[in-house]
C-alpha cells in the first residue's frame, strides 16, 4: 500500500490534461481502494470467482487506480496480458506510473469509453467490471461493446450489490447468460448471435 501510495503522478503535479473534477473524483476514489478496500475485498479471491485464469486475455474496466490490475496480471501470467481502461485521465495516468515503478509488463492502460473501446472484436477471454457497472447510464451500449470483443467463449463478471436487478437487465439483452454467482461475482457467458 505504502509503494503506491508514493507514487508521483500527473494528479499531483497538476498537468492540464485532467480536470479539477477528475482529480477530486480519482482522489477519493484511490483513497478508498488504497486504505479501506483491502480490509473487506481481496481481489485474487475476487479474481478468481470472476474466472480469470493463466494464459488468459482480461479486460477490466473501470480500472481505477489499480487496486484489481496488479493481481490480475499475476494471475495471468507472463502468457496472459491485461487491458485496463478508464474514462478518467487521473485513473490513467497514476495506473501507468504505478505499473511502471513496479515493472509489470502484461498490461496496458488505455483511456477509454467502455461503450467503444477501440479494441478488435474477439479480442478478449474474460471482461470484468468491479463496482462500475452503476456508472453506466447506458448499460444496453455497455453489454453490445463487451460482447463485441468478447471471443466466443468469454465470459463478463460483474460485481454489484445489486445482484438480482443486474442479472435481470444483463439477461434481457440477449447477449449473455447467467453462467454463476460466486462471492458476489455474477459471471455471464456470451451468446452466440
Amino acid at each position: 500500500m505504502i509503494d503506491a501510495i508514493s507514487v508521483k503522478t500527473p494528479i499531483q503535479q497538476n498537468e492540464p490534461n485532467v480536470s479539477g473534477y477528475d482529480r477530486m473524483h480519482f482522489a477519493c476514489i484511490r483513497f478508498v481502494h488504497e486504505t479501506l478496500y483491502g480490509l473487506f475485498v481481496d481481489p485474487f479471491d475476487k479474481l478468481s470467482a470472476a474466472g480469470l485464469k493463466e494464459g488468459q486475455e482480461v479486460l477490466e474496466v473501470g480500472c481505477g487506480p489499480g487496486y484489481f490490475t496488479i493481481p490480475a496480471t499475476r494471475i495471468v501470467g507472463e502468457k496472459g496480458h491485461v487491458r485496463s481502461i478508464d474514462i478518467n485521465p487521473a485513473a490513467t495516468d497514476y495506473l501507468r506510473c504505478k505499473i511502471k515503478k513496479r515493472r509489470v509488463e502484461n498490461v496496458e492502460v488505455t483511456l477509454a469509453d467502455a461503450s467503444a473501446t477501440g479494441l478488435p472484436a474477439g479480442c478478449v477471454d474474460v471482461a470484468f467490471l468491479f463496482g462500475v457497472i452503476h456508472a453506466f447510464p447506458k448499460l444496453d451500449e455497455l453489454l453490445k461493446e463487451m460482447h463485441r470483443v468478447l471471443r466466443p467463449k468469454g465470459k463478463l463478471s460483474v460485481q454489484s450489490r445489486r445482484s438480482e436487478e443486474l442479472v435481470e437487465v444483463v439477461s434481457a439483452s440477449g447477449l449473455f447468460q447467467l453462467g454463476k454467482e460466486d462471492r458476489g461475482v455474477n459471471v455471464f457467458d456470451k451468446l452466440m448471435r
